[in-house]
């Protein structure tokens, strides 16, 4: 199945057909895909990682954040992510939101209701693959579709782990007072009806109500405090890329008229953006 089927099936309470039923139990930090748990904040967490054959160490890790009503299973298979790893030999890290979600500025579903600590949870992720995997400090990454792109961005405002964050098909509902200055690079389609590219309320079961795409664009181009962007097109694809200080970068990918969907570019230009970083 597709990822833009898989993704718009989850907005709608339909992820179970997408995701396999039932998991394996856990196991230890070997080649391939592995389950892991962990206790954090009075919960046992669970997340997957998977570890390309022969990457060397230290490798980078890129953190990938299912939507709303996804699972680390139905990421790691929707995505694209472990194929790439494969080739671009890097670790990539899968986390299970708690019901299916994410806590990101009082959206969405049980955890905001229950002000479960994602930040800390993924932070405890990234630190437990860290220390049984050899990973660079410098070279840590996270990215995520709709519910999980949010919580790239919580991540950003919250913490500064990350070198690079990149979201897609999703918005900022942190106030994010204290910013950590991260490379972003968002991408959105004009006619996604759930996170509008224009900003607003959109359709679903949270309505998500966040600013304009461009003006988060802008915000976080000040944070990074960056130069005016420059603009190209490439088919559907309008992209703005602004160079920031310390050698960061601000980069939105615009899609003419697309959904709320991971586009099929969007894993290869996320890496590539990311190992510049």
């Amino acid at each position: 199945m597709s990822a833009r089927i898989c993704a718009l099936l989850a907005v709608f309470l339909l992820i179970a057909g997408c995701a396999p039923r039932g998991s394996a139990a856990p196991q230890g930090f070997t080649a391939g895909s592995t389950l892991h748990t962990i206790s954090f904040g009075g919960l046992d967490r669970s997340y997957r990682v998977y570890v390309p054959a022969g990457v060397a160490q230290p490798a980078p890790l890129v953190v990938m954040m299912h939507g709303g009503f996804g699972n680390a299973q139905q990421a790691e298979r929707a995505y694209g992510w472990d194929e790439l790893a494969d080739s671009a030999k890097f670790v990539v890290a899968y986390p299970d939101g708690v019901d299916r979600a994410w806590n990101v500025g009082g959206c969405c579903g049980h955890p905001a209701q229950q002000n479960i600590d994602d930040v800390g949870f993924i932070t405890a992720v990234v630190n437990d693959v860290a220390a049984n995997i050899g990973i660079d400090a410098r070279r840590r990454y996270a990215t995520g579709i709709s519910n999980g792109g949010m919580m790239a961005y919580t991540l950003a405002c919250e913490t500064g782990t990350f070198a690079a964050i990149g979201p897609d098909s999703a918005t900022q509902l942190d106030a994010c007072k204290s910013p950590h200055p991260t490379s972003v690079m968002h991408i959105h389609g004009t006619a996604d009806r759930l996170i509008r590219y224009n900003g607003g309320t959109g359709m679903g079961v949270a309505h998500i109500d966040g600013p304009a795409v461009p003006d988060l664009n802008a915000f976080w181009r000040n944070v990074d405090q960056c130069g005016a962007p420059a603009s190209s097109t490439n088919g559907t694809v309008t992209t703005s890329t602004a160079d920031c200080a310390d050698g960061r970068s601000v980069v939105l990918d615009t899609v003419d008229g697309g959904g709320h969907e991971w586009p099929s570019f969007a894993t290869q230009a996320l890496w590539q953006f990311f190992a510049s970083h």
